[in-house]
């Protein structure tokens, strides 16, 4: 009896112990760049704001960047930047995860924007769109080609086309949207669902940091803006192909929005709490160590007493003994 009372406590002691033990979950399986948290306080060159939840930056939301090289204007020399940009994941789940599925699978390296109109769009993400051997010769799909996966049209009333907001390109079926994204160089509301008789287009991300790019972007001369000339404009354009080529030289996930600090190791609750539990998270390393050795000397001393006793015989046993059954002859 004594030596089943002590296994059982053994075994409790096990369950206990291993409670606290991680397992495997989706959570491993995580691209490395989830766990790289970038912090908002170094985007400085952000898009003009407006009464919008777009505004603000959320924790754990995708980041990536546009690496762009261009002419800004004729006669001018080649420069480059980067336009950092966040995803609403918790608005657009679909268009987000398509963005991102894309971005992994390389296809906007070494493309450009086939479509540039200021004071409206800049719009690229055709992987057909790469010159042929000299710009702007190029495949003669260009400016209608994509992956040959269409994605449902998302809205959400948490977005819209604000400045800086990223948009998925579309035909004219509703449901058409492929890897064609383009970005506002200024308000474009008049795109938005409510302003239109035709469902109207999907946001879902904004710029970040870079937008003097994509306002320089948005200038430069086109075959509908040859000048590249902000005070002569087109009304009529709609085509717009940089004269010189403005080049996507990679598209790259980054990491996510961080600005609680928690990824950084800089979260607000530990700085602001210190005492007792700074204290414990400094010295976890320690105290996991310490704790493991005393369970062992526990377990070990708990085996040896949980030696099943050896059974004994009848006269080993009480004299008062209590029979069970009688035999009758």
């Amino acid at each position: 009896m004594r030596g089943r009372f002590a296994i059982l406590i053994v075994a409790n002691f096990v369950l206990m112990s291993t409670s606290g033990i991680g397992f495997a979950s989706a959570d491993d399986e995580q691209p490395a760049w989830r766990s790289v948290g970038i912090d908002p306080l170094g985007w400085n060159d952000g898009p003009v704001e407006e009464a919008s939840p777009m505004n603000k930056t959320y924790q754990g939301n995708a980041i990536f960047q546009i690496h762009v090289s261009y002419v800004p204007e004729l006669g001018a020399s080649r420069m480059s930047g980067t336009i950092t940009l966040e995803l609403f994941e918790q608005w657009a789940p679909i268009t987000t995860s398509n963005m991102i599925k894309n971005i992994e699978s390389d296809i906007y390296t070494g493309i450009f924007f086939h479509r540039v109109i200021d004071d409206f769009v800049t719009q690229a993400g055709d992987p057909t769109c790469k010159k042929l051997g000299f710009y702007p010769v190029t495949n003669p799909e260009c400016g209608s080609g994509g992956t040959g996966t269409t994605i449902p049209l998302e809205h959400d009333d948490n977005l819209s086309h604000v400045d800086g907001a990223i948009g998925m390109a579309r035909g004219q079926e509703q449901d058409s949207a492929d890897s064609q994204w383009y970005i506002a160089e200024t308000e474009a509301h008049g795109l938005d669902p409510e302003n239109r008789n035709d469902g109207g287009y999907a946001t879902f991300g904004i710029v970040r940091d870079g937008m003097s790019h994509v306002r320089a972007i948005a200038t430069v001369p086109t075959s509908d803006d040859p000048t590249g000339d902000e005070d002569i404009e087109n009304p009529f354009s709609f085509a717009g192909r940089p004269v010189n080529e403005v080049l996507i030289v990679t598209v790259d996930l980054v990491g996510v929005s961080d600005p609680d600090g928690t990824l950084r190791g800089i979260s607000q609750t530990q700085e602001q709490s210190g005492g007792l539990f700074s204290f414990l998270q400094d010295s976890s390393g320690a105290l996991f160590s310490g704790g493991f050795i005393v369970a062992l000397l526990v377990v070990i001393v708990c085996l040896y007493i949980a030696r099943i006793d050896p059974p004994l015989s009848l006269e080993e046993q009480d004299v008062n003994l209590t029979l069970d059954a009688v035999l009758i002859e």
